[in-house]
């Protein structure tokens, strides 16, 4: 891995921040592992994510999805726990699902929970929240219309909330997918971080863009080109 490493490095710049399309050619040519990897991006954004007022978070779907099965659990009675069900979700519950997590059951990527059942979902919060698994109007897991939130999942939703330093962390895809694919994945993430800016951060909002393989280096790109 180290050999493999340094020779990635040694076709990096030093110094240079990228446009994307030479960032997505260059993360090509790199030499990867055995498996396809996960490509990331990371934003730094000029935010105090300390301030109640200054919060990123949302959510959008990939026009080339992430290259993943998702497992979609859903929390949901009567019509709506039959509507998941034909919509495909994994597994649909209300009281037996919370017992069945309670239980120690995680064979699930996402939770969808129509607004009657937060109550019960809530009896697992401390199990799903520092998992990230907590269903959340925001990014539309917490929903009616949960046909559609599946659907969002199968397609290949993200979900991205700004760390304690100001940082978005988000997949865009796998190496496979090829420079052109992961393009249009980052470009829908830029757009909807972008979109997201705070009315109260002043300065730079997007201060830094890395893009990088699960077991590769960054990249940085040149943040101008994002309207700084």
């Amino acid at each position: 891995m180290a050999k493999r490493h340094a020779k990635n490095l040694e076709l990096l710049t030093e110094g240079k921040k990228y446009q994307v399309d030479e960032a997505l050619e260059l993360l090509m040519k790199f030499a990867g592992p055995k498996f396809d990897e996960t490509v990331n991006v990371a934003f730094r954004l000029g935010i105090d994510p300390k301030q109640s007022d200054q919060q990123v978070r949302g959510a959008t779907v990939l026009p080339n999805g992430l290259g993943n099965k998702v497992r979609v659990v859903v929390f949901a009675k009567g019509a709506k726990a039959t509507e998941a069900t034909e919509a495909g979700a994994d597994y649909v519950g209300a009281e037996d699902l919370v017992e069945k997590i309670n239980g120690g059951w995680m064979d699930f990527d996402k939770v969808i929970a129509t607004p009657d059942m937060m109550l019960a979902v809530s009896k697992v919060g401390k199990i799903l929240g520092p998992r990230g698994l907590m269903p959340n109007p925001k990014t539309g897991t917490v929903t009616m219309d949960v046909k559609r939130a599946i659907n969002d999942e199968r397609k290949g939703k993200v979900e991205f909330r700004a760390e304690k330093a100001g940082i978005v962390h988000s997949p865009i895809g796998k190496k496979s997918f090829g420079a052109q694919k992961l393009k249009e994945n980052f470009l829908v993430i830029a757009d909807t971080i972008q979109k997201a800016k705070p009315a109260t951060s002043k300065g730079a909002y997007i201060k830094s863009v890395t893009i990088s393989g699960a077991m590769s280096p960054g990249i940085k790109l040149d943040p101008s080109q994002f309207g700084g």
